[in-house]
């Protein structure tokens, strides 16, 4: 197909809108070649596997009826704390296949995430994350990592991404060129390391070059900086020629589609400058840039055209940056979506359950609790945080406790306590008495190293002689917070699978063989 410079720069724009239906607007868009393809977000397009399939099946006749190509449609489903699609499997997440180092798992999960994907008419996924999680204070990495060894995640990458595209789903490998060292999350600000060449060439691009090396498609850019590798420069690496051209391209030798994450993050300039940030990213080494609705999407288009024009951006690199979009749309048709009776089927419940069943790790047991027996008139207490979004790149808000329902099975005299994600001296103070003379007490906590009212009930529990259970429902590292309890567990997930899973650890009906992904200090 020939393309029109117009049609160029539409190519290379992936848009975003709100509803359960494609607007006028962005219709109109699509009618006149401003639209490559779109994403698609759970809290403003998605809500059941049929409907999503619907709008889909909408768009993709919209672009036929259009004379256009086909449409990239792309979601953010990773598994665990990040599932953008409704009603599909309850994958435990990159951090629990960590702990099972099993890279047939992590196969597995890619070929059943990008079948369940394909049923509903979605052909990228924004998976798998390839960042080396190696900072325990990271806010918006945590578990979607596989773990703090660059190898595992290497391995881990490479498998998810070959079961994705096996499945005709086309996988972009992010963060590009690696988040797992921030301390900032770049939906706020943008995080500026320090690393230089040899520390990053031995760490961070380990897992990319090897997602490379098995063929990936696209490459999802991170909006930090690293001026010791960008000559100095404290700019994004979205838009950054040294680190998309002269590292991605020319050294890693990647020939993919190179696509930005979300441009409406406030690591990125917004507001007026915004213009500014989306040249300077086409300019840079960008193919695709994700916008979103709260950016205006159609100005960004006409910016795009009018620096084309002016010289601004190049005509032959714009062309050889749509052509490489052309080969994956080409790759992607070759493909036939399977049946919607995929979505959330048995044999991908089963797999969720035996990644839970090889993840659930058993860090210390000095009280020797484990298996527990409890008589059946012995009060056993259960108190778990109400989960929450920690990040725009989290669905955790979807998930309700779920830890009672799976130990129930085992013993039925259970008191169910939720407590806020951050709880005052006054709730903990409350939360104590109100287990106080409980036989036994499990307590799951989420990221309890950075809400300190989850650690501080722990401790006065551990004061008060009480027998406590505690479990990390996310990040390992919540030990650090209470790091006297004695007896303490991982699930790495909220996933029923999990919950279910840890129950039988906890009765002695399954042995614990997961295996820590990440370094605790002092361990």
């Amino acid at each position: 197909m020939s393309f029109s410079l117009e049609q160029v720069i539409g190519q290379k724009l992936l848009w975003s809108f709100n509803g359960h239906t494609p607007p006028p607007a962005f219709l109109a868009a699509l009618s006149g070649g401003r639209v490559s393809g779109v994403t698609l977000f759970r809290s403003m397009n998605l809500d059941h596997p049929a409907q999503i399939r619907e709008l889909t099946d909408t768009l993709q006749r919209a672009a036929r009826a259009a004379d256009q190509p086909p449409l990239l449609i792309g979601a953010d489903q990773e598994g665990g704390t990040l599932m953008a699609v409704p009603g599909t499997t309850r994958f435990p997440g990159n951090l629990a296949l960590g702990a099972t180092r099993s890279e047939e798992l992590a196969r597995r999960v890619g070929c059943a995430l990008g079948s369940e994907l394909a049923a509903v008419g979605i052909n990228l996924n924004y998976a798998p994350v390839c960042d080396v999680i190696n900072n325990a204070h990271n806010p918006v990495v945590g578990p979607r990592s596989f773990g703090a060894d660059p190898q595992l995640v290497a391995q881990l990458s490479v498998a998810l991404i070959q079961g994705l595209q096996a499945a005709g789903v086309a996988a972009a490998a992010k963060h590009f060129p690696g988040h797992g060292d921030s301390t900032t999350d770049s939906h706020h600000q943008m995080e500026v390391l320090p690393h230089d060449a040899a520390r990053l060439r031995a760490m961070e691009f380990v897992p990319f070059q090897a997602a490379i090396q098995s063929g990936v498609k696209l490459m999802m850019t991170a909006h930090i900086a690293l001026p010791n590798f960008d000559d100095g420069y404290q700019r994004p690496a979205t838009l950054s020629p040294r680190i998309l051209r002269g590292l991605l391209r020319d050294e890693l030798k990647f020939g993919g589609v190179v696509i930005s994450d979300a441009l409406d993050m406030h690591a990125i300039q917004q507001g007026p400058l915004n213009i500014i940030e989306m040249v300077s990213g086409a300019r840079a080494g960008l193919d695709l840039l994700l916008l979103t609705s709260f950016v205006d999407q159609a100005l960004i288009y006409e910016a795009l055209l009018l620096a084309a024009r002016r010289g601004l951006l190049q005509e032959g690199e714009l062309r050889s940056s749509v052509e490489r979009i052309t080969a994956l749309k080409q790759w992607l048709t070759q493909y036939t979506p399977p049946d919607l009776s995929v979505v959330g089927c048995a044999e991908h419940a089963a797999l969720a359950n035996e990644i839970a069943q090889k993840s659930i790790t058993l860090v210390r047991d000095e009280a020797r609790q484990l298996p527990l027996r409890l008589a059946a008139d012995a009060r056993l207490a259960v108190i778990v945080p109400q989960p929450k979004d920690l990040t725009p790149a989290d669905t955790s808000s979807y998930d309700q406790p779920a830890l009672a329902d799976a130990l129930r099975v085992y013993h039925a005299n259970l008191d169910e306590v939720v407590m806020p994600l951050e709880p005052t001296a006054a709730e903990v103070a409350a939360l104590r008495d109100r287990v106080a003379g409980a036989a036994q007490i499990i307590i799951g906590t989420i990221n309890a190293d950075q809400h300190p009212g989850q650690a501080a009930l722990i401790n006065s529990l551990i004061e008060l002689g009480q027998p406590v259970i505690a479990v990390a429902l996310r990040m390992p590292y919540d030990i650090l917070a209470y790091p006297r309890v004695a007896t303490y567990l991982c699930t790495y997930s909220l996933q029923p699978a999990s919950l279910q899973a840890l129950a039988q650890v906890l009765w002695g009906r399954l042995a614990c063989v997961g295996q820590l992904p990440v370094e605790l200090p002092g361990r």
